[in-house]
């Protein structure tokens, strides 16, 4: 039989300390490389994108820019950073914490809102001064959702690289359409371009790989079925199982930064009676208890409506759509591995 938890009764608190000591991969690529990627041969931008990061990582520790090419004038031969951008599921967070794994350090491996969160609990000024140490911050799932934040990581990539870090990306959407659709983007064009100019894009091609060859989505279960699944799934495990809305209402009240020890110990995720997010604010909150959830591998069991069914139609074809499109591709192999265990 499995330990029961519910997420709703946990109420993490997370240090500044436990906010820098926790960028670094997610276990699910805790020991991947350059060699474990796996390019699709009809996609040659995948294997092009590979050998661009393994020559950008043995720059990485050597002299560029900072206060000593600034005073004697010489120029780095290339920007600070490579950006990866490319659609869902191509394999971007594979390789950037290939990347990662295979530089010198110190250096930090964090999503996006991460950092934004780790300016929230440090300020911006001692962020700065805790990462301009680092020989190469990576940026996973960059993305604007609003004016603030344009300006927040235009100044930290630009103080970043002036310091001489070594700057890493990831995105669905190439550095210079940031914002757009999710806010005036047009009257922030200038930070938009100073945090542009800190990159060389690398594009990656392909089809989602959490779906190549696999079928479609599982049905959902009924409520009559999920505790015999449950059972049998996680026998011996710790599961966390809640009603769907209930969680969503908790969320509200745990802040985005504070998911990772949310989840942290569950074997397994059982939600009753799953159903569509009309809220925007809700939705977002809920993408990244998404993330967090893929990046531990946690399988899910769950009825109610199917995730391709989450969000409504406006969401997806909306300013958020790419969060939401990767939400959903997660989700899904999440749920055929709690299912029917192929691998997530």
């Amino acid at each position: 039989m499995p330990t029961v938890e519910h997420l709703t009764t946990r109420t993490p608190r997370v240090s500044v300390e436990e906010l820098l000591t926790g960028l670094h991969p997610s276990p699910r690529f805790g020991a991947v490389s350059f060699s474990s990627y796996r390019p699709d041969p009809a996609q040659p931008s995948q294997a092009h994108a590979v050998k661009a990061l393994e020559a950008f990582s043995d720059g990485i520790g050597a002299s560029s820019g900072g206060l000593f090419s600034k005073l004697f004038g010489s120029k780095p031969k290339s920007r600070a950073g490579v950006y990866l951008d490319g659609g869902f599921g191509v394999g971007k967070t594979h390789l950037l914490a290939s990347l990662w794994h295979s530089a010198p350090g110190p250096k930090a491996f964090g999503t996006f809102v991460e950092y934004t969160n780790l300016v929230g609990a440090l300020s911006f000024r001692k962020t700065v001064d805790a990462l301009s140490s680092y020989k190469l911050v990576c940026i996973d799932e960059f993305e604007l959702d609003d004016p603030g934040d344009t300006v927040l990581m235009s100044r930290l990539m630009r103080e970043l690289a002036d310091a001489g870090v070594k700057l890493a990306a990831t995105s669905n959407t190439l550095p210079g359409s940031l914002g757009e659709g999710r806010f005036a983007a047009v009257d922030f064009q200038r930070e938009i371009q100073v945090l542009a100019d800190q990159f060389d894009v690398i594009r990656i091609d392909g089809e989602d790989y959490r779906h190549r060859g696999l079928p479609a989505a599982p049905a959902p279960l009924t409520n009559a079925e999920l505790d015999a699944r449950m059972n049998a799934e996680f026998d011996g495990g710790l599961v966390a199982i809640d009603d769907f809305g209930a969680l969503l209402k908790h969320l509200a009240g745990v802040h985005p930064s504070r998911y990772r020890q949310l989840i942290h110990g569950i074997d397994g995720i059982v939600w009753k009676d799953v159903r569509p997010i009309e809220s925007q604010a809700t939705a977002l909150r809920f993408v990244v208890l998404a993330d967090r959830l893929y990046d531990k591998d946690v399988p899910i069991l769950a009825s109610g409506v199917p995730f391709d069914s989450l969000f409504t139609p406006e969401m997806m074809a909306g300013g958020y759509m790419k969060k939401y499109f990767r939400a959903v591709s997660r989700l899904t192999a999440l749920a055929r591995e709690g299912q029917s265990h192929e691998p997530s």
